[in-house]
């Protein structure tokens, strides 16, 4: 009894453990708009001022990683931007920047 107990309590651990493994590595991509608040080149990172990301998050500002670096290239203190931002667990970064108005 003792033995089909620990057998049934191992093959929902191992359940478990599959059904986190199909979740994990799902690359989703948001479509966002904001405006550049600052950036690091050392870090490749802009703190941007978006709207809400529906399907992902309110708006708010924070840091971003910018890939690849001639999408960073593009980017200027005060520019509104739509952009993807590419979404892996709890790794994101920018791309796909596109430069709505220029800094004045």
């Amino acid at each position: 009894m003792t033995r089909r107990i620990l057998l049934l309590v191992g093959v929902i651990l191992l359940a478990g453990c599959g059904a986190k493994t199909q979740t994990q590595g799902q690359t989703k991509r948001y479509p966002m708009e904001g405006e550049i608040k600052s950036l690091d080149s050392g870090a490749k990172t802009a703190n941007i001022n978006a709207g809400k990301i529906e399907g992902w998050m309110e708006a708010m500002t924070m840091e971003y990683p910018v890939k690849p670096d001639a999408e960073f290239a593009k980017l200027r203190v005060g520019a509104r931007i739509q952009a993807t931002v590419v979404v892996n667990d709890l790794k994101y970064y920018v791309t796909d920047v596109k430069v709505l108005s220029p800094k004045q």
